[in-house]
C-alpha cells in the first residue's frame, strides 16, 4: 500500500480546538497535533487520527522568557504553570504550585524525542483538558552518540547542554548521561543577582536491550537544581489602549523588582518573623527522579509499554506581584527604607509571597498494551498517580516601593520599621496527599477506505486526604492552637473520552467532526484558603465540524468549535477603585463559554519553500461571573475573557536551500481585555519572530534567531490592581503594571551530534 501523508498544522487544529485548563491562578499556552492523511490503493486521500504527536517548532517559541514552551491563546484561562508537560508519558510535576514544571523539565538534547500530544489523545489518556508537550527521555543506544548545544544571546545568556549515550557490553546493555545548565539574565537587570534564571539538570541511566528486538527497560535519574524571578513593567496608560513608555523605564528593559531582592515575611506556622530572597536558597526547587521505563514485545502480539516515577522534590518559591500605583506628596510621611530620606512621586504597592522549603513526592506509573487487530488499532492502559504535599504555606505581606528601575523600598505610615505590613492577610495552607487512579481504552478504527473513527474512554478515582483551615487570616495571623486544622477526605469519580470522525466526500475533500468530554473537581490546592471550596463537578464538553482538503501544493483545514466549562475557580489580588491603598484577595466561581472558528493551511508552491498560516476568531465571555468586594456586589457575566484576543493569526514562511535555512514566524493577536470590567484594554500587537540557519557538515549546525524584530515595546496580559476599573478615562495617563513580551533580542546556537 502506497501512502502519501498531509500534515495539518498543529497550531491550526490547536485554535480551532479553542481549549485549554481552566484557571485557578494566571497563564498557559498550548497547541495542538496534526491529523494524518494516507492514501489507499484506490487513491483515496483520508484523514486519520494515527498521529499522536506532532514535533513543531513553534510551541518552543516564546515571547515571554526562554524557561518554557509558549505561551498561546485559545479562549480559555490557562494556569500558572503554563502548558501541560510529559516526560515520558507521565507529568513533569504532578501540580504545578509550588513546583512548576520549568524547574525540573527543559527542552534539551537529554531529551531523545519532543512532540505536542493532541487533545483527544490527553483527554484519553490522563483525563484532562488541554495539550501537552511530550518528551521522551535519551536512552542508552547500541552505538556511540555524542550530542550537544550552546546557546547565547545579545544580553549574555549562557546555555551549555551535553548528552553521551552508547554500548557498555555485547549482551545488550547501554547508558546515557548528560548534563544541562542555564545561566540567563534575561533582557533587564536586577539589583541583587546577574541571573534572572539559573537551572541545572544532569542525567544517567542504563538501558538493556531485550533479544529478538522484543524491547528494552531503561532506569533512568534525574537532578535538576532551578531558581526563576518574574518580572514586570511599569507604562504610562493611553487612549485606545497604548501604552507609552517612560523616560526612566524601558520595557524589558528595566527591573521592577525591590532593588535588594529582599521580602520580610511572618511564618503562618510559627509565628516568626523572617527575611527571605529573590534568588538562591529562598527561591530554589530541588528534585531527584527516577524513572524505569521500556516495553517489551509478548509472544500473542501485545506490546506492553510501561513507564514508571519516583519524584521526591523540595520547593522554596519567592514572589512579588505589582497591586498599584498611586502618587504621594511629601506630608503622606513617606521615607526611604534604606536611607530614611523623605519620598515624594510614584509608589508602588507590592504583595510578597513565599513559600518555605516544602517536601514533595510524586510516584507514578503507566501501564499499557496495544495491538493492530484488523482494522482497529487497540490500547488498553491503567495510570496510578500518587502525590503527597507537606505543610503547604504561601506566607504575604504587603510593602511599599519607589517607582523606578530596581526600586527602593518605602516605610510609611501603614507599615512597620522596615517597610511591610498586612502580614499573612490571605495566607495559605493545606497538606496532604492525592491519589488518581485511571483505566482508559482507545481505538483507531479504519471504518473503510474513506471513513475513519478514533475515540476513547477513561474512568478515574481522584482521592484526597489532608488537612486545611478554615480560620480567617487576619492581619498578622499564624496558627496557634492545633483546633485551627480540619481534615479532607473526599473521593470523586471522573470521566472523559473522545470521538473523532473523518469521511472522504472526493479524493481531495472531506468532512471532519470531533467530540470531547472530561471531568474534575478541586485539588488539594482548592483548600489553601479559609474557606470551604465548592468541589461540585467541573464539565467540559467540546463539540467541532469542518472540512479539510488535500492537494500536493496545499493542505486546509477550515474548523468551527464550541466548548464550554462551569466551575472555574479564580484568586483575585483586587484594589478598591474608590481607595487604590486597600487590597484584599477573593476568589470566584465562573463559567466559561466560547466559539471559535478557524482556517489554516500549509501551502508549498514551489521547492523549498514551505508557508503555514492561520486565523482563528473567537468570543470567549465569562458566565455566572459574581462576586462582592469592599462591600460591593459585581456582576461581569457576558464579559469577554481576560488577556484572549478574539482574532488570532499566525504567518510562518521558511525557505531551504542547500545547506541554508531560513524562517520566520508572525503571531498577530488582537484587543485583548486587560481588566475583569473590559474598560481596559491593550491594542493588537505582533509577534515576531525569525532565524537562519546552516549545516556546516552532517555534525555540525550553526544557527541565529532574532525575537522582536519588529521591536516592539508594548505591554501584554492583564493590568495588575485595575480588575474594577470601570471608566478608563481617568486612567489616560496614569502609571500601570503589567506583563510584556522580549524586547529585540539576538541569540546564537550552535549545536553537533556525532
Amino acid at each position: 500500500m502506497r501512502k502519501s501523508t498531509l500534515k495539518i498544522s498543529a497550531l491550526g487544529l490547536m485554535f480551532s480546538f479553542a481549549a485549554a485548563f481552566g484557571q485557578e491562578t494566571d497563564s498557559l499556552a498550548v497547541k495542538n497535533a496534526v491529523k494524518v492523511a494516507t492514501k489507499t490503493e484506490e487513491g483515496i486521500k483520508t484523514v486519520t487520527a494515527s498521529s499522536k504527536e506532532d514535533n513543531n517548532r513553534n510551541v518552543m517559541l516564546n515571547a515571554a522568557n526562554n524557561t518554557s514552551p509558549r505561551d498561546v491563546n485559545i479562549g480559555l484561562p490557562s494556569t500558572v504553570g503554563g502548558i501541560t508537560i510529559l516526560e515520558n508519558d507521565l507529568p513533569a510535576v504532578y501540580f504545578f504550585w509550588p513546583e512548576l514544571p520549568n524547574k525540573t523539565w527543559r527542552q534539551s538534547v537529554g531529551l531523545e524525542k519532543t512532540g505536542l500530544l493532541k487533545m483527544d489523545q490527553l483527554a484519553n489518556t490522563m483525563g484532562d483538558l488541554g495539550f501537552a508537550v511530550n518528551s521522551y527521555s535519551q536512552t542508552g543506544t547500541k552505538d556511540f552518540k555524542l550530542k550537544g548545544k550552546f546557546t547565547t544571546s545579545t544580553f549574555g545568556w549562557l546555555q551549555g547542554d551535553i548528552n553521551a549515550s552508547g554500548p557498555i557490553s555485547k549482551n545488550g546493555w547501554t547508558y546515557t548521561v548528560g548534563a544541562f545548565a542555564n545561566y540567563d539574565p534575561s533582557t533587564f537587570k536586577l539589583g541583587f543577582a546577574r541571573n534572572v534564571d539559573e537551572t541545572k539538570i544532569f542525567r544517567a541511566g542504563l538501558t538493556k536491550y531485550f533479544k529478538d528486538d522484543k524491547g528494552k527497560i531503561s532506569i533512568l535519574y534525574k537532578y535538576a537544581d532551578s531558581y526563576n524571578v518574574g518580572n514586570y513593567a511599569v507604562f504610562q496608560y493611553g487612549e485606545n489602549g497604548k501604552v507609552t513608555e517612560l523616560d526612566n523605564f524601558k520595557i524589558g528593559r528595566d527591573s521592577y523588582v525591590v532593588g535588594d531582592g529582599l521580602i520580610k515575611m511572618k511564618d503562618i506556622l510559627s509565628g516568626q518573623n523572617y527575611w527571605a530572597t529573590m534568588n538562591g536558597n529562598d527561591n530554589r526547587t530541588t528534585s531527584h527522579n527516577i524513572d524505569i521505563v521500556g516495553n517489551y514485545l509478548l509472544d500473542n502480539g501485545w506490546n506492553f509499554k510501561f513507564s514508571t516515577r519516583a519524584h521526591f522534590a523540595t520547593a522554596k518559591m519567592s514572589t512579588i506581584i505589582p497591586l498599584s500605583i498611586f502618587q504621594a506628596n511629601q506630608s503622606a510621611g513617606y521615607t526611604i527604607a534604606s536611607t530614611g530620606q523623605p519620598y515624594s512621586g510614584a509608589v508602588g504597592t507590592q504583595l510578597a509571597m513565599h513559600t518555605p522549603k516544602t517536601p514533595i513526592t510524586n510516584i507514578a506509573g503507566r501501564f499499557s498494551l496495544n495491538k493492530q487487530l484488523g482494522n482497529h488499532n487497540v490500547t488498553i492502559g491503567v495510570l496510578e498517580q500518587y502525590y503527597n504535599i507537606d505543610q503547604f504555606t504561601s506566607n504575604r505581606s504587603f510593602f511599599f516601593q519607589t517607582v523606578e528601575p530596581q526600586p527602593q523600598r518605602l516605610i510609611g505610615p501603614t507599615t512597620d520599621a522596615d517597610g511591610f505590613y498586612n502580614y499573612n492577610v490571605g495566607g495559605e495552607y493545606h497538606s496532604g496527599t492525592e491519589n488518581k487512579l485511571s483505566v482508559y481504552t482507545t481505538d483507531e478504527w479504519k471504518v473503510s477506505d474513506n471513513f475513519n473513527l478514533s475515540y476513547g474512554l477513561h474512568l478515574k478515582n481522584h482521592r484526597i486526604d489532608g488537612e486545611y483551615s478554615l480560620t480567617p487570616r487576619t492581619v498578622g495571623f499564624s496558627f496557634t492552637d492545633p483546633a485551627q486544622f480540619n481534615k479532607i477526605d473526599q473521593s470523586f469519580y471522573q470521566i472523559g473520552g473522545s470521538l473523532n470522525a473523518t469521511y472522504n466526500i472526493s479524493k481531495n475533500f472531506g468532512v471532519l467532526a470531533n467530540f470531547l468530554y472530561t471531568e474534575e473537581n478541586r485539588r488539594l490546592e482548592s483548600y489553601s484558603q479559609a474557606f470551604e471550596p465548592n468541589t461540585n463537578k467541573i464539565k467540559s464538553p467540546l463539540g467541532a465540524l469542518g472540512v479539510f482538503w488535500n492537494t500536493k501544493w496545499i493542505q486546509l483545514i477550515s474548523q468551527a468549535t464550541y466548548l464550554k466549562k462551569n466551575n472555574n475557580l479564580n484568586r483575585y489580588n483586587l484594589v478598591n477603585p474608590a481607595n487604590n491603598s486597600q487590597a484584599q484577595t477573593t476568589t470566584v466561581y465562573y463559567d466559561i463559554q466560547t466559539i471559535g472558528w478557524t482556517t489554516d493551511f500549509v501551502l508549498n508552491p514551489f521547492k523549498g519553500f514551505n508557508l503555514h498560516y492561520l486565523i482563528t476568531f473567537q468570543n470567549p465571555v465569562y458566565k455566572k461571573f459574581n462576586f462582592n468586594a469592599f462591600g460591593k456586589d459585581y456582576d461581569y457575566s457576558d464579559n469577554n475573557v481576560l488577556g484572549v484576543a478574539k482574532v488570532l493569526m499566525e504567518i510562518d514562511p521558511s525557505y531551504t536551500v542547500d545547506k541554508w535555512r531560513f524562517w520566520a514566524s508572525f503571531r498577530y493577536f488582537s484587543k485583548q481585555y486587560a481588566n475583569l470590567t473590559n474598560a481596559l484594554y491593550f491594542a493588537p500587537r505582533w509577534e515576531t519572530f525569525g532565524g537562519v540557519s546552516y549545516a556546516v557538515n552532517k555534525n555540525l549546525n550553526v544557527g541565529a534567531t532574532v525575537i522582536n524584530f519588529l521591536n516592539q515595546r508594548g505591554a501584554s496580559g492583564t493590568i495588575n490592581g485595575a480588575e474594577l476599573i470601570t471608566d478608563a478615562s481617568p486612567y489616560y495617563g496614569k502609571l500601570l503594571t503589567g506583563t510584556y513580551i522580549m524586547p529585540l533580542t539576538g541569540q546564537l546556537s550552535v549545536s553537533f551530534n556525532f
